[in-house]
């Protein structure tokens, strides 16, 4: 696997590039894969890819980019037909593609939140992030030098995706506790919560956001289950820390990903490189270690990654 993994559309926060890391510290096949968190599941479509589930279940707060993705993967055809006409319309209002796009932004905030209306927003939005309002609308600006993804090319990639997970995946919009008490053993629950370093109750990117306290106290559901878990949480860029770390009481085994070098260091003549933590919960990381081969590639990539820190 790897960077060219389908996606169906640039998305802030998609773990997509880091995603070749963190599934070589999940299992080479397990049964079900959770996503609570799921953004545009970029972690599900990893691991069907490289077929280490035979069931998922994707999971997000925002009901509109669920379905979103429940129509790429069972409705492929009928998305790229109306995600085209909403993409084609932009070429014929009078004062170009902005105010096409905020006519569609228009619609989607007075109650048209369809599927292809989310799409065409991602897809034309500046680094395809989502951002809402104290009022719940959805305010992100345009991004005024593209016209966003061309139909075709969000085709294939749409296509390919409903092949790897159509029938094999359901889906809900519904609080992440409620799927940590529908977890079962033999499941692998993988998260990626709203960013700490922008939000403690809220982030932009859902309706509402959740505590660190709850989060962490949560998480107790799985391991009084034992269910496996892994988690995307706080992380680092120089000398500066994102987030708290989670509780040793969980007795996770923390690694750090090389996210690579950070964009805004670079604009201002630094090069830091950004690391995001992974948190990999007490039973999956037995497993490993009881993997020989596994845990000493795990152990030499997390010691090159501090070397390159330390250096």
């Amino acid at each position: 696997m790897n960077g060219k993994t389908p996606h169906i559309v640039q998305y802030q926060g998609s773990k997509r590039l880091l995603a070749p890391q963190i599934l070589q510290y999940m299992p080479s096949k397990f049964i079900r894969l959770i996503e609570p968190f799921a953004g545009m599941a970029a972690i599900t479509i990893a691991a069907a890819y490289e077929k280490r589930a035979s069931q998922y279940i994707i999971n997000d707060i925002n009901k509109t980019i669920v379905r979103l993705l429940q129509m790429a993967i069972d409705n492929p055809a009928d998305l790229v037909d109306n995600y085209t006409k909403v993409w084609s319309e932009q070429f014929k209002y009078p004062k170009g593609h902005l105010e096409h796009y905020y006519h569609v932004r228009d619609c989607f905030n007075a109650g048209k939140q369809t599927a292809e209306n989310m799409l065409y927003l991602l897809a034309r939005c500046v680094k395809g992030a989502v951002r809402y309002g104290k009022n719940g609308n959805f305010n992100q600006s345009p991004d005024k030098r593209r016209h966003g993804t061309n139909p075709k090319n969000i085709s294939e990639n749409v296509y390919t995706i409903s092949a790897l997970l159509k029938g094999a995946a359901t889906f809900s919009a519904v609080d992440y506790r409620l799927i940590f008490e529908m977890a079962e053993p033999g499941d692998l629950v993988y998260m990626d919560p709203p960013y700490q370093g922008v939000s403690n109750t809220r982030d932009n990117r859902y309706f509402a956001g959740i505590e660190f306290s709850d989060f962490s106290n949560s998480i107790e559901i799985l391991d009084r289950k034992g269910v496996d878990y892994i988690i995307s949480y706080d992380g680092e860029c120089g000398d500066k820390e994102y987030g708290s770390e989670l509780p040793k009481s969980l007795n996770c085994t923390k690694f750090l990903l090389n996210a690579g070098l950070s964009t805004q260091a670079t604009l201002l003549g630094k090069r830091n490189t950004t690391y995001e933590a992974l948190y990999v919960s007490k039973n999956l990381a037995e497993h490993i270690r009881s993997h020989p081969k596994q845990m000493v590639l795990l152990e030499l990539l997390y010691d090159n990654e501090l070397s390159k820190r330390i250096s």
